[in-house]
């Protein structure tokens, strides 16, 4: 089950470097939008890896883990605040398990018996 992170990196950058290759001006959008939710001066940038860590979790993006794991703590993130962002995430993804149950029951209810 663990993976080899740096590897797993080294491999998503050539092959995002590779897609660039295929899709310049769509990659150009996407370096436009990351720079801007960057920039926005009101979130210091260990902030935003922590953000995107705990959303990573949520979308189960084992790249987006690598990179973003790296980048937290590049900007000097340490474990226990990667800890407190990921249980955030957790709960959040708890509490819309928790709402969908109502879902499910109206679902089953539904059906004719």
């Amino acid at each position: 089950m663990y993976l080899d992170w740096e590897a797993l990196r080294k491999d998503l950058r050539s092959a995002v470097g590779e897609f660039s290759q295929l899709q310049p001006e769509f990659m150009q959008g996407i370096k436009g939008m990351e720079k801007g939710a960057a920039g926005t001066g009101h979130l210091d940038a260990k902030t935003h890896e922590l953000i995107a860590l705990a959303v990573a979790i949520t979308t189960r993006c084992d790249g987006c883990i690598s990179v973003h794991a790296e980048a937290a703590a590049k900007h000097g993130a340490t474990r226990e605040e990667i800890a407190e962002a990921l249980a955030v995430a957790i709960t959040l993804n708890t509490g819309a398990a928790l709402v969908y149950t109502s879902r499910a029951l109206e679902a089953f209810d539904s059906i004719e018996k």
